[in-house]
C-alpha cells in the first residue's frame, strides 16, 4: 500500500495575519530608525565645535586672545556639513560650489549647499538666553564671538553656534553651543534637565530630532 502524503500550503487568512504583523513591526520601526538616523547626523555638530575649541584654546594659550575669522583660525569643516557654523555675525564661507568661496573677513561657514542644495545656507535658529559665568573675567554675552571682554584680553571669552535641519523638517533647526566659558542655560526645546554646561562641552539648545 503505497502511503501519500498530502502537501498543504498556506491559508489566506494565516497570510493575512503574517502580512498584518510585518506592518505593525515595520510602523513602530521605520520611525525609531529614522530618529535613530537623524541622531547620529548630530554628532557632526559636536566634534566640529569641539575642533573649534581646541583651535581657540591653542590660540589663547600662545597669543592670550581668541579670534573670530575662519581663516585665521584655521576652522574648515569637511565638505557635506549639514551645519552652518557660526564665530561671530557677519559673512560665512559660501559652500555652494565645487570651490566653496571664501573671504578672509567670514566668521562662520554656510551648509554644504552643493551636496544639499534644497538646504538653507544660514538657518535661523531659536533665541539662546545662556547665563555665562565669569571664570576667565568679563563674560561674553549672549551673541557669538568675543564679545564685551575682549579689549580686556586675556580675560575674554568666546561663544560659538552650529545650526542645521537634520529631519528634513519644515519648522525647528538643530542648534549646539559651545563656549570658553562655564554657562547655565534651559533650552528652548530639548531635556529640561541639561542646563549646565562646562567650557569646551557642546551645549544643545534646540533638540531638531524631538521637537517639532
Amino acid at each position: 500500500m503505497i502511503r501519500r502524503t498530502l502537501k498543504r500550503g498556506f491559508t489566506l487568512i494565516e497570510l493575512m495575519i503574517v502580512v498584518a504583523i510585518i506592518g505593525i513591526l515595520a510602523a513602530i520601526a521605520i520611525p525609531n530608525f529614522l530618529k535613530f538616523q537623524a541622531k547620529s547626523k548630530q554628532s557632526e555638530a559636536k566634534a566640529n565645535l569641539k575642533g573649534l575649541f581646541t583651535s581657540q584654546r591653542s590660540e589663547y594659550q600662545e597669543h592670550d586672545k581668541y579670534l573670530t575669522t575662519n581663516g585665521e583660525l584655521g576652522f574648515s569643516p569637511e565638505r557635506g556639513n549639514r551645519y552652518w557654523y557660526q564665530l561671530l555675525a557677519g559673512t560665512y564661507q559660501n559652500r555652494a560650489a565645487v570651490t566653496p568661496v571664501a573671504l578672509t573677513t567670514d566668521t562662520g561657514i554656510s551648509v554644504d549647499l552643493f551636496k544639499f542644495p534644497t538646504a538653507l545656507a544660514n538657518p535661523a535658529a531659536a533665541a539662546f538666553t545662556g547665563v555665562y559665568a565669569t571664570n576667565e573675567g568679563t563674560a561674553p554675552g549672549n551673541a557669538a564671538g568675543l564679545g564685551p571682554g575682549a579689549l580686556l584680553c586675556p580675560n575674554c571669552n568666546f561663544v560659538a553656534f552650529a545650526m542645521g535641519d537634520i529631519d528634513n523638517e519644515s519648522t525647528g533647526v538643530d542648534m549646539w553651543v559651545i563656549s570658553s566659558a562655564d554657562f547655565d542655560a534651559v533650552p528652548v526645546c530639548g531635556d529640561p534637565t541639561a542646563t549646565q554646561a562646562p567650557a569646551g562641552v557642546p551645549f544643545q539648545n534646540y533638540d531638531d530630532v524631538n521637537c517639532p
